[in-house]
């Protein structure tokens, strides 16, 4: 069975509700009836009309110059979403809500110790103009790339918004990231402009962010001609600015009341690049179009996460990654929304911060990883539950694949039962949402992400390109071009085609780089990347496989597993507060793997640590588990959120 019928749509059933069996999840007729998508038509005018029934996307923005091309295909892979269009980023996300809410709130920040700070979008848009006009002066023009190398707080996403209003696309590199990563992705960039911060608190610490950024500028090939410096530590850190370095609030104040015109951009025209975070092969530089992205992202914001401006929104991801830019920055602002920035880590100085946050704030639409998930679970359900939680209509999840055990605790404890939850499939590339259902529309399946977006030419071939049966692993392809798809690599054409591409007998085919399964009914299960396997005993294994196995077993929250040199198995597991880890567990563990995956698949080690190694993005970081395990040196961990549980983790493999 193909994964697509003889007229080459998905199966109807998830797009008229009569998904069925023991999966399917129904949503509630209450939000059906209020739901942004709740036409099911949607699928069939999509399948019709191609790539024309984007428009709908780009008919949300504001134009300068309304395109009258949807897609010029005529040079695959090299796709470019509405050519002829000319628009800027920054007024649709500011400037053209301020007739109807330039009093309502535009962000809601929440700092590490406590702070709190609020925006309208009028004040928002003083702002962004000032910092606009202010990083003219310095000498930025369109088409300078500026580097922000930020953590979670307002000036990152105002800086965004700067730079993309004078068309100079922002080049923004995670704050956690050591002097080295940040010098390669300044030269990486070409970028001559670099707003940072004097430092920002981890804990109860604070970190001197100004001097990996002096290192830094050290160690790159090029020079920077000016940097500007946010004060966000005050009398804590006294930093020292140099003849070509700025304080960001005096420069602020300076340009204060002063309005910079928008530069229209060209839709093709470069609106960011994003560096990925390099926990496996060469970091590369992802480039994003302004209209094709913008427009991609601001119809999934709608349509799959249901926000509307009236919502208080909180997608809990890291600026410094695609999802926090996304979803955290471009998609509500440009749907004049109440986004919610949180600078604090999930469990500080509490581990019921999230849960206070959404009560007191009335959080309507929640955004967060499986990776969190599975630390609240952790921690226990009694955290959520004794907050008001019924502000909350709609929960996503997005990053790795949430099991189904973990997605009925986040809908029991978080969504009260009955809250629709979307969970999305998409990458630094796709730019947006590209695997999900349609929260109005279709059913929902614990662990299995859902069908393609309407629009969306994904499907599960095999190694020959041909579509596997229901049920049999394959590699998740994307078979036409959407309009958040990246328009390039930084690092040249060639590069971009031999990373992502393959041409086939129907056309140029995308290559996630991730393996999946689909049901009869069209909906995908991700099992992870296709080069995270391991080879053991003469077999290879998708680690995916064999970490959902573990995460089966009564009282485990996580695992990772990885191979050691000894051609064995070495499973890293996390277990909830009120389970010991013992052999009783061990023994438990092994019997699941050996009843899920075979005997062979048996963990020779089981390493019980109170974390996984985590990048910013949640991400697990195996590289570095498997140099444990392996008894070698590791390299740079400034790419983690927790690089304190790596002596841990070294302790208790040890201790084995």
């Amino acid at each position: 069975m193909n994964n697509l019928g003889a007229d080459g749509r998905w199966p109807d059933g998830f797009a008229d509700g009569s998904v069925d069996g023991d999966d399917a999840v129904a949503p509630p007729t209450a939000f059906r009836d209020r739901a942004v998508a709740s036409d099911a038509g949607i699928y069939e005018a999509f399948a019709t009309e191609g790539p024309d029934a984007w428009r709908r996307a780009a008919d949300l923005l504001d134009w300068e110059r309304p395109p009258e091309t949807v897609l010029d295909d005529g040079d695959p892979p090299f796709y470019e979403w509405f050519p002829d269009g000319r628009l800027n980023a920054s007024a649709n996300c500011v400037d053209r809500h301020l007739d109807d809410r330039r009093n309502q709130l535009a962000i809601r920040w929440f700092g590490k110790r406590g702070e709190r700070r609020s925006y309208t979008y009028l004040d928002l848009h003083r702002e962004v103009n000032a910092l606009a006009a202010g990083l003219r002066e310095r000498g930025v023009e369109e088409g300078d790339v500026v580097t922000l190398y930020l953590p979670m707080i307002p000036e990152l996403s105002i800086a965004m918004l700067a730079c993309a209003r004078i068309g100079a696309p922002h080049n923004v590199v995670f704050a956690g990231l050591s002097a080295e990563a940040l010098a390669t992705r300044l030269d990486a960039a070409d970028s001559a402009y670099l707003i940072t911060c004097d430092g920002y608190y981890r804990r109860e610490d604070a970190f001197n962010q100004k001097s990996k950024a002096d290192n830094a500028r050290l160690r790159m090939d090029g020079d920077l001609d000016a940097t500007v410096v946010v004060d966000r530590l005050g009398d804590a850190l006294d930093v020292p600015l140099g003849d070509d370095e700025h304080e960001y609030a005096a420069l602020v104040d300076a340009h204060d009341g002063e309005v910079v015109e928008p530069v229209a951009r060209d839709a093709t025209d470069l609106l960011f690049v994003m560096y990925t975070s390099g926990t496996t092969g060469r970091p590369k530089g992802v480039e994003h179009a302004t209209g094709g992205y913008l427009a991609h992202v601001a119809w999934t914001t709608r349509n799959v996460l249901d926000v509307r401006p009236d919502d208080t929104y909180w997608c809990a991801a890291d600026i410094g990654w695609i999802t926090g830019h996304s979803y955290g920055v471009y998609g509500p602002l440009s749907l004049g929304t109440t986004t919610v920035l949180y600078e604090g880590s999930p469990d500080y100085p509490d581990r019921d911060r999230v849960w206070d946050l959404i009560e007191r704030n009335a959080v309507s639409v929640f955004y967060t990883s499986p990776t969190a998930i599975r630390s609240f679970m952790k921690w226990g359900a009694e955290y959520p539950d004794a907050h008001d939680l019924s502000s909350i209509r709609l929960l996503g999840t997005v990053g790795e694949s949430i099991t189904p055990k973990a997605w009925r605790w986040y809908r029991e404890h978080v969504g009260g039962g009955d809250a629709p939850i979307v969970d999305t499939w998409w990458q630094t590339e796709t730019g947006a949402i590209a695997l999900a259902t349609l929260p109005g529309i279709a059913p929902m399946k614990p662990g299995k992400v859902g069908p393609p977006l309407p629009g969306i030419d994904a499907r599960v071939v095999d190694e020959d390109g041909e579509p596997v049966a229901p049920g049999e692993p394959g590699y998740l392809t994307i078979g036409s071009p959407w309009p958040g798809m990246l328009r390039g690599l930084r690092e040249g054409d060639e590069r971009y085609r031999r990373e992502y591409w393959v041409e086939a007998d129907d056309g140029w085919r995308y290559r996630t780089g991730d393996g999946a399964t689909v049901d009869e009914d069209g909906y995908v299960t991700i099992l992870g990347r296709v080069d995270d396997v391991i080879n053991v005993r003469a077999h290879r294994f998708n680690t995916a496989e064999l970490e959902s196995a573990i995460v089966g077993a009564d009282g485990v929250t996580e695992a990772a597993v990885v191979g050691d040199d000894d051609g064995q198995i070495v499973a890293y597991v996390t277990t909830r507060g009120d389970v010991d880890p013992d052999g009783t567990l061990r023994a438990a563990i092994a019997e699941r793997l050996a009843e899920s995956v075979g005997d062979v698949a048996r963990p020779d080690r089981v390493v019980f640590t109170p974390e996984l190694p985590k990048t910013r993005s949640g991400k697990i970081m195996r590289r570095l588990l498997e140099d444990i395990a392996r008894g070698e040196e590791f390299g740079d961990v400034s790419a983690l959120r927790n690089p304190e549980v790596v002596g841990e983790i070294e302790s208790a493999v040890r201790s084995e």
